[in-house]
């Protein structure tokens, strides 16, 4: 009887073994690439849900169809116009064909970033300076293309590529600085410049206009006792020219 109880408990365990062997239950964004025998089977990928494998016989490996978000380290690059700079980045990838990701290449996570790295000191150390930190946005679009075309045969594809940060010199950086503070000299001299050529053309206008007619230059003057006489409450004793008034004085002879 306790043989007979013991085979019993000892199928059980088992069956247990068994059945947890072949029942798998994948997440929404899994996808499970299915072996048997070693080879794949025609339907190639199940799930998500409830997936049946054949105990011993099929072996089934787990996809993540997620984003995944993987910085690539830090490179030491000589730009094109022989400045030693420090370049990280972060890429953006997911897989689209989980069969060929788990085929084609033995572990794509190492193959990506390593193929990151690589394009980046590659393209990078093809650009000027002042390129990598004027035109970001060309060079990140050119780094995805350019790794996109590589991860396509693995069933992968890069969405976006950024460069993070450029770390420069303290040599550079100080250059820089003395180049921006000049630039800006350069600016303010050449805006006020500009403005005393525009007033002076102003006041050449003005002078032109007083100069043909005399009484505006009265009134001009009279209009500064006004303004003097309203920001400052003192007596001010201001002589009038009498060439000032000969326009008034010939008006009224003329009457």
């Amino acid at each position: 009887m306790d043989i007979i109880v013991l085979e019993l408990v000892l199928i059980t365990v088992f069956s247990i073994i068994i059945l947890a062997n072949a029942i798998r239950i994948l997440r929404e964004y899994e996808r499970g690439v299915v072996f048997r025998l070693g080879r794949l089977i025609p339907a190639g990928v199940k799930g998500p849900g409830l997936v049946l494998l054949i105990p011993i016989i099929d072996r089934m490996v787990k996809v993540s169809l997620r984003t995944i978000v993987m910085d690539v380290p830090p490179q030491d690059i000589i730009t094109q116009d022989n400045v030693s700079v420090k370049v990280n980045a972060v890429i953006y990838f997911r897989v689209i064909v989980p069969q060929k990701a788990i085929i084609e290449v033995e572990d794509f996570l190492s193959a990506t970033s390593q193929l990151s790295q690589t394009t980046l000191r590659s393209v990078l150390g093809q650009s000027d300076l002042d390129d990598l930190l004027s035109q970001r946005e060309k060079i990140n679009l050119k780094l995805q293309q350019i790794i996109d075309s590589h991860t396509g045969p693995w069933g992968i594809k890069v969405s976006t590529v950024e460069v993070k940060q450029i770390d420069l010199p303290q040599e550079m950086q100080r250059a820089m600085a003395k180049q921006a503070e000049a630039e800006r000299e350069r600016r303010s001299k050449v805006i006020a410049a500009e403005g005393e050529f525009q007033a002076s053309q102003r006041l050449a206008d003005a002078a032109k206009i007083l100069s043909d007619q005399p009484s505006a230059l009265t009134l001009r003057y009279l209009q500064t006792l006004r303004e003097i006489a309203t920001e400052n409450n003192s007596t001010t004793i201001f002589p009038i020219p009498i060439d000032l008034l000969k326009p008034f004085l010939s008006t009224t002879e003329k009457k």
